[in-house]
C-alpha cells in the first residue's frame, strides 16, 4: 500500500478518481479530436480541415485508436497485479494478444512485431524490439497515477515498455511521461509547477544512466519556456517543420511542452500539438493525458468529451476502470478489470478501418 499513490486534500484539491479518469479520458479526447489530422502537413491541414478544432473523424463525432486502447490496457492489467512487475507484464501481454487478434487499425510496425513474437511464444521480457517509438510512451502516464514509489514506477514502466520496444530511448520517454503524471498527481495542486522541478523530473533517470539526447531535449525545454516560445517554435527547433515524428525524443518533448506552457488550458494544449502536424494523435494523446492529470476529467471540454462515439472502449468505460484504479489506490483492494463487450471490437475495427480508408481517399482530394 505503501507504494501506490497518496493524494494531499486541500482547498484546491481535486479527487483522486477525478484525476485517473482526466488521464484516461485525456488520452481518449487527444487521441479522437488528433486522429484525422494525422500525417497531414500544417499547411494542408489548415485548407482541408480549417476552422475550430473539434471532432472530425465521423461527423461531429470521434474514435479512439490504439494510444487510447493501449493505455486501457495497461489500466486493466495494473487493476489485475500491481505487486509483482514481471506478473504485470504476463497480465498485459496477454490482453496484447488478443487485441492484436481484434484486427486494430493503424497499430506501429514495432508493435505489430511485438504481439507476433508474443503468439510465437516469446515471453514478455523478450518480446520487444528495437525501436524508438512511441507505443510505450503512450500508455506511460497511468502508471504516475498508480505509483507513488519512483522505483516501483520504474520497474513497472520498464515491464510496459520491454514488452513491444527495446532501445533504452523508448524507455526514457515512457519514464518522463510516468513522473510528470506523479508528480502532478501527488502534487495535487492548481498551482503551475516551479521550472526547476519540471526539470529535475526530466532530469532523473538520464543522471543514472546517462543520455545525452536526451539531456539535449530537456535543455532545449527549458530555453523554450524560459524564452516563452510557442509549441510550434519549438518543434522547429527540434528541426519539426514537417510535422512531430514518431520518434519518441520528438513526440514525448513536444507533448510535455505543450503541456507545461498551456498548464490549465487543456483545449489549448491539444490546438498547440496538432497544429504541429505529423503524429497528431499520439501527441494529443500524451498530451492530453497529462492535462487531465493536473485538472481531472473535469478540465476536459464537455463537448470533446462527449463527442466520443465509439464502443467498447468509451468515456463511460474509461470512467468505470478510474473508479476502479482510485480505489486500488486508496485501499490496496482490487476486484480486477473492469469486464466489458470485448467481442463488439471486431465490428467496430472493421467500422474503424473503413472510416480510416475513407479519410485516406478524401485527402487525394483538393483542397491542396
Amino acid at each position: 500500500m505503501s507504494n501506490l499513490q497518496t493524494v494531499a486534500v486541500g482547498a484546491e484539491s481535486t479527487s483522486l478518481k477525478d484525476r485517473i479518469a482526466g488521464i484516461l479520458i485525456g488520452t481518449a479526447v487527444g487521441d479522437a479530436i488528433g486522429l484525422p489530422y494525422e500525417g497531414i502537413s500544417r499547411q494542408r491541414a489548415k485548407r482541408l480541415l480549417s476552422g475550430r478544432l473539434r471532432h472530425r473523424l465521423l461527423p461531429g463525432r470521434g474514435m479512439v485508436s490504439d494510444d487510447t486502447e493501449h493505455t486501457f490496457m495497461a489500466a486493466q492489467a495494473l487493476l489485475d497485479e500491481t505487486d509483482d512487475a514481471t506478473r504485470f507484464a504476463k497480465k498485459l501481454a496477454w490482453r496484447l494478444r488478443w487485441w492484436f487478434l481484434r484486427l486494430p487499425a493503424g497499430i506501429g510496425m514495432a508493435t505489430i512485431k511485438a504481439c507476433l513474437k508474443l503468439w510465437c511464444g516469446f515471453s514478455p521480457q523478450h518480446s520487444g524490439v528495437f525501436s524508438a517509438g512511441n507505443g510505450a510512451a503512450m500508455r506511460a502516464a497511468i502508471f504516475g497515477a498508480v505509483f507513488a514509489d519512483a522505483q516501483k514506477r520504474a520497474t513497472f514502466v520498464a515491464a510496459s515498455t520491454r514488452l513491444t520496444h527495446t532501445d533504452p530511448k523508448a524507455l526514457m520517454g515512457a519514464l518522463a511521461v510516468a513522473d510528470i503524471a506523479a508528480l502532478l498527481i501527488q502534487r495535487n495542486s492548481a498551482q503551475l509547477p516551479p521550472l526547476n522541478e519540471i526539470i529535475q523530473t526530466l532530469h532523473v533517470h538520464a543522471n543514472r544512466q546517462p543520455d545525452e539526447a536526451w539531456r539535449e531535449q530537456v535543455e532545449q525545454m527549458r530555453l523554450a519556456w524560459q524564452e516563452n516560445v510557442s509549441v510550434i517554435d519549438f518543434a522547429d527547433r527540434l528541426g519539426l517543420q514537417k510535422g512531430v515524428s514518431g520518434y519518441v525524443y520528438h513526440t514525448v518533448p513536444v507533448a510535455i511542452y505543450a503541456w507545461y506552457r498551456h498548464f490549465g488550458d487543456f483545449q489549448s494544449t491539444l490546438e498547440s500539438v496538432i497544429g504541429c502536424g505529423g503524429d497528431t494523435d499520439t501527441v494529443a494523446a500524451i498530451a492530453g493525458a497529462l492535462a487531465g492529470a493536473g485538472f481531472g476529467v473535469t478540465g476536459i471540454p464537455q463537448n470533446w468529451r462527449d463527442g466520443i462515439c465509439d464502443a467498447p472502449i468509451n468515456v463511460a468505460l474509461l470512467q468505470k476502470v478510474a473508479e476502479q484504479l482510485s480505489q486500488l489506490v486508496q485501499t490496496g483492494q482490487s476486484s480486477g478489470g473492469v469486464r466489458y463487450l470485448w467481442l463488439l471490437s471486431i465490428p467496430r475495427n472493421l467500422f474503424f478501418l473503413l472510416v480510416v480508408l475513407w479519410h485516406g481517399f478524401r485527402r487525394l482530394a483538393p483542397p491542396y
